[in-house]
């Protein structure tokens, strides 16, 4: 592809502005949090009848109890390339009456814009373009859109994980970093927890025959704290504790919810092990460990590195440059870059305020966005 079909791509995508913010629109005043089937699966019929419109082969993919997911094929050239993301929120059904969306000093609001729909409708108009500009050529894509993302991707891991291995790379697109950088490294993601068991005795009679659980949680905690240095990158938080049962009994359970952010599949393992390992310091009470890391990281490889090398280049064609970092948290890039398929994150619009509620994407980026998600596929394809 030349030069000149590139800048082609640009304004074709500038012109089609009104289009994009659209269906940007539309994708949010459905809303989809994760835990609603019924909200999120009628998100996913629009967006189902949208790629139809785009002349993709569409498969309903059975989420059970969560929403379904959807799986889109478009006919191209080249070797099979991945476009993931999903189109569930965090944000109840009733958040738009509290979130309105608004166009407003150049960005557009409301619930789901930057985490991310926005991305969704991106993807859809390089499609569109690649199929409507002279000269640009479409690659062989698939692009799958989950609906169980923000509650751990349970439903749709093995989905995501048997399209990537058909495809020789992913572009991931969720919302970029600050500044519209890549993401080239995500930290995995674990929770585990811990549970004591003591022995209950009245606290001011026979305080000596009961072994309490928190005392011996309050133990385990400093015990898990230590494990920030495991590694680089570690980063552990006790973000929930409960036990006893009034303040006059020796408290016979307690239990903590932990968090655990590792850079590496090897820290990773490890952490799994030493939360395993973990033994109580009164030799008469009892710990149950239960977890793990259920988000493997996203690491920087240099199959990565490859990949974002390809994408600066064609971000260069439209005259930026794209920057590249790490994010502490998971997406579902991480389950493709465990396999080992290249991955690149972070390829969707500038923005802020994921989870917030000043969510909003800046509407100026968002065609460019497009023409360089089209640009960039066609790089790979000739690759």
């Amino acid at each position: 592809m030349t030069a000149e079909t590139s800048q082609a791509l640009l304004a074709w995508c500038t012109a089609e502005r009104g289009r994009l913010l659209e269906t940007i629109e539309a994708l949010v005043r459905l809303e989809s949090p994760s835990t609603d089937k019924a909200a999120v699966d009628r998100c996913g019929a629009e967006l189902r009848r949208r790629l139809l419109e785009l002349g993709a082969a569409v498969t309903v993919v059975d989420g059970g109890q969560r929403g379904d997911h959807i799986r889109a094929e478009i006919d191209g050239r080249g070797p099979r390339l991945l476009i993931l993301g999903h189109f569930d929120t965090v944000w109840p059904v009733g958040q738009l009456a509290r979130m309105p969306i608004a166009r407003d000093d150049g960005r557009l609001h409301g619930p789901g814009t930057f985490d991310m729909k926005a991305g969704i409708g991106v993807a859809l108009l390089a499609i569109r373009a690649l199929h409507t500009v002279p000269h640009a050529i479409c690659p062989r894509v698939t692009m799958l859109w989950t609906a169980d993302e923000e509650i751990g991707s349970e439903s749709s891991r093995s989905l995501i994980e048997a399209t990537a291995r058909e495809c020789g790379a992913v572009l991931v697109l969720e919302p970029s970093l600050p500044g519209g950088a890549a993401k080239t490294s995500r930290k995995g993601v674990g929770e585990f927890h811990i549970t004591v068991h003591g022995v209950a005795a009245h606290a001011g009679l026979d305080p000596d025959k009961g072994a309490s659980a928190i005392h011996e949680l309050a133990h385990q905690i400093l015990a898990i704290e230590g494990l920030r240095g495991l590694a680089s990158g570690v980063t552990v938080n006790v973000g929930t504790i409960e036990g006893g049962t009034r303040t006059n009994v020796v408290a016979d359970r307690a239990r903590a919810g932990v968090d655990v952010r590792v850079q590496t599949l090897a820290a990773a393992a490890a952490i799994e092990a030493r939360m395993a390992a973990l033994q109580p310091r009164s030799p008469r009470t009892r710990i149950e460990v239960s977890g793990g890391v259920s988000r493997p990281p996203l690491e920087r490889t240099a199959a990565v590195v490859e990949l974002y090398a390809i994408a600066r280049m064609a971000a260069a064609e439209l005259g930026r440059e794209l920057e590249e970092g790490p994010a502490g948290g998971g997406s579902d890039g991480n389950f493709t870059g465990a396999l080992g398929v290249p991955t690149l994150d972070g390829l969707g619009p500038r923005g802020d305020g994921a989870h917030a509620r000043h969510e909003h994407v800046v509407i100026d980026d968002l065609p460019w966005r497009a023409a360089f998600l089209a640009v960039l596929l066609s790089r790979l394809r000739e690759r």
